[in-house]
Formats: structure tokens, C-alpha cells, sequence
């Protein structure tokens, strides 16, 4: 929440409580899915960095794929104008997020080998990279949890330096994460998104 708005929560609080009353009461017919791609349109129009990355983030927990994503931007287009739907293309280039790549458009979600069970660490975590996607591979407490190396904040590209311990730390806005079970205990309110895994043929494979 940008400054200005912790400002007017702080000096207008009935305000500002009735209008973001107003804004969740507005949307609350439509799906999740369709109210986070209305909302991020939103975030288009007015070019906001940080809130794009935001509600992008956001339409992709919901459900939303990248295709979806695109869609929504194109069908926008008659009112953001060529120059804001570039604008949103450079932010989703700057991502770099796997979904999003041309070569994976329109591609059904699928398993990839990630690596031998025998290099598995026991008791730690290993990052690695497979099929243009980084995850973490994390062996603590006798389970075994597959998490995408993106934050779930901004879309954040978590690197290995960043994990400590059974912690891990995205560099961005400090949000921590519990690597035995994906929560979040500072900074932030969301989890790591875990991905299926499963073994075979002794090697660890997961599902995105």
C-alpha cells in the first residue's frame, strides 16, 4: 500500500473504510478470477509498477493463465491505447515469468524431472532450474515440499542465496518463508506456491 494511502487511512479512517467497503461490495458477484483481471486492467491504465506486478500476481492464484492474461490486455485495448498495453507487455518481459514465454503459450500444465532422489539433501533445501522454471526442493522434518522460487508477493525470482536455514528471505520486500511448510512468518501474508511432486524411476518430479 503505497504512502499516501496509509496517510488517509490514518487521517479519514471512516472514509476511507466505507470506500474500500464500496470497492470489495462493487465485485462481489463476479468470480475471483475475472474481478483480479478487472483489477488488473485497472492497474494497466494507470501504469503502476508495483501495483501490476501486484495484480498479476494475484490473477494467476486465482486461476488466471498467461493466455488468459493476454486476452484480458488485448480485449482492453479500444481503451487503454497501443501504448499502455506495450507498457503492460514490457512489465511481463521484465517478470521473465516461464508461464509467459512465447514457446510455453497455450501449453497444458505438465510433469518435469527435476532431479536425481539420491541428490536430495536431507534436512535442507537445494534450488534448482528445469524447463525454464526454478524451484525450491526443501527435505526438512522427514517431508519432502516442491515451492516455485517466486515470490508470491511480485512475482519475485527467489535466489538460492536467499535461503538460510530452514528460511527463506526474497530480497525484494523481506517477506520470509518457512521452507517445511511454505508459510509466510514475516513481513508478509501469503505462502509459497507448492507444486505436486511426485517419485519415480528415482527421480523427483513436479507438476506446473
Amino acid at each position: 500500500m503505497s504512502q499516501a494511502l496509509d496517510y488517509l487511512l490514518q487521517a479519514r479512517p471512516e472514509a476511507m473504510q466505507a470506500y474500500f467497503s464500496f470497492l470489495k461490495m462493487a465485485g462481489r458477484r463476479l468470480d475471483p478470477k475475472t474481478r483480479a483481471l478487472i483489477s488488473l486492467i485497472g492497474k494497466v491504465h494507470a501504469q503502476t509498477e508495483r501495483g501490476f506486478r501486484q495484480y498479476l500476481t494475484r490473477a494467476l492464484r486465482t486461476g488466471a493463465s498467461a493466455d488468459e492474461v493476454l486476452d484480458a490486455l488485448l480485449m482492453a485495448f479500444p481503451m487503454l491505447g497501443l501504448t499502455r498495453v506495450v507498457w503492460a507487455v514490457d512489465q511481463l518481459l521484465a517478470m521473465d515469468l516461464p508461464e509467459f514465454r512465447v514457446d510455453q503459450l497455450g501449453h497444458a500444465p505438465d510433469w518435469h524431472a527435476l532431479l536425481p532422489l539420491a541428490d536430495l539433501p536431507v534436512g535442507g533445501t537445494v534450488r534448482c532450474e528445469v524447463d525454464g522454471r526454478a524451484v525450491f526442493v526443501s527435505h526438512l522434518d522427514g517431508d519432502l515440499m516442491v515451492y516455485d522460487a517466486r515470490c508470491p508477493h511480485q512475482s519475485t525470482n527467489i535466489p538460492e542465496l536467499a535461503c538460510e536455514g530452514e528460511r527463506l528471505t526474497c530480497p525484494r520486500h523481506g517477506w520470509v518463508f518457512d521452507l517445511a511448510t511454505g508459510a509466510c512468518v514475516a513481513k508478509g501474508n501469503r505462502p509459497l506456491r507448492a507444486l505436486a511432486h511426485r517419485e519415480q524411476e528415482g527421480r523427483l518430479w513436479a507438476f506446473w
